[in-house]
């Protein structure tokens, strides 16, 4: 019911083509990051989920429905989008107050949330006060104050101490634990990479990857062998790239590893490793959003020693 579906969605600003026929789907029970370059349309593609820009073509639909005729909107998803919404001279627990009476909720959800959010000491001083964690941890109990089942959160870690950004990760995963959809834009690439099951990733308005991060960080297979050479030759003729990594060892992209022990029995060359190789979120994340240039050429299957 609480799947997000971006769908061939474009939007322009001007000249400006901010979102250019995206499309993906962000599932429940998972946490899935929003990544990109600055300027690469994620703010406009959660602002279009949310209603708040309309698209020039294409959808975006919280269960099949626009936000806008959700029955109960406050109810079903929660959001951070815009930072320091606040009035400074408002205590947060009357900002909360205020939140709560939009929403049709008790006033016993301000309370409660506050203290969820680690907030209940500073609840009566004003937000002008709050350091930069504190209003983010403000915002954030705004988002869950009618416990939705959706949140959708544009940078929610800006400002939060690793204590904070421990405490926030774990809250968000206990969500998605519990079936709900947590979709969240960040450039902590290093936090997502611990927080997130899948990412989405765009540049330029466009689509560069989705899928589970752990499948993603696959990025080839690392191979011992004794006979490199031998190696080389037996997977000439195979649709891969072979990279001869700074500890000697192998890295063969292109095809599974399945295929590598296979073409290495058949010639005769023994294997002393044959496992996955994983790359951090950070070094995908440079190579998808990298711009091209005129001399970018496509990787071919030669050798290519790492220096």
């Amino acid at each position: 019911m609480h799947a997000l579906e971006i769908d061939h969605l474009t939007k322009r600003y001007g000249d400006n083509l901010a979102v250019d026929d995206l499309t993906f789907r962000v599932e429940p029970g998972r946490v899935t990051g929003f990544l990109g370059p600055n300027g690469s349309g994620k703010s406009t593609t959660m602002k279009i989920l949310l209603d708040l820009a309309t698209a020039d073509d294409g959808s975006a639909t919280i269960g099949g429905t626009r936000y806008r005729e959700l029955a109960d909107p406050f109810r079903t998803v929660g959001v951070i989008l815009e930072p320091n919404a606040f009035h400074p001279a408002r205590t947060g627990r009357n900002h909360l107050r205020v939140v709560a009476d939009a929403g049709n909720l008790p006033s016993t959800k301000v309370g409660e949330t506050l203290r969820l959010v680690g907030l209940s000491d500073a609840a009566d001083r004003g937000v002008g006060t709050y350091s930069l964690g504190m209003r983010q941890r403000l915002g954030l109990a705004a988002a869950l104050l009618g416990d939705p089942p959706i949140l959708v959160l544009d940078e929610p870690a800006n400002g939060l101490d690793p204590e904070g950004i421990r405490w926030l990760r774990d809250l968000l995963r206990s969500r998605a634990a519990d079936g709900k959809t947590v979709f969240v834009s960040s450039h902590l690439l290093a936090e997502v990479e611990h927080l997130a099951d899948d990412v989405v990733v765009i540049n330029r308005g466009r689509l560069v990857t989705t899928g589970a991060i752990a499948d993603l960080r696959k990025i080839g297979t690392s191979v011992r062998t004794p006979s490199k050479r031998s190696l080389i030759t037996a997977l000439d003729g195979a649709d891969c790239l072979v990279e001869t990594q700074i500890d000697g060892s192998l890295l063969v992209s292109g095809i599974p590893a399945a295929e590598i022990g296979d073409r290495a029995l058949a010639a005769g060359v023994a294997l002393h490793e044959l496992s996955p190789h994983v790359g951090s979120l950070e070094d995908l994340f440079m190579g998808w959003t990298a711009s091209p240039t005129a001399t970018d050429a496509p990787p071919t299957k030669k050798e290519k020693v790492l220096t």
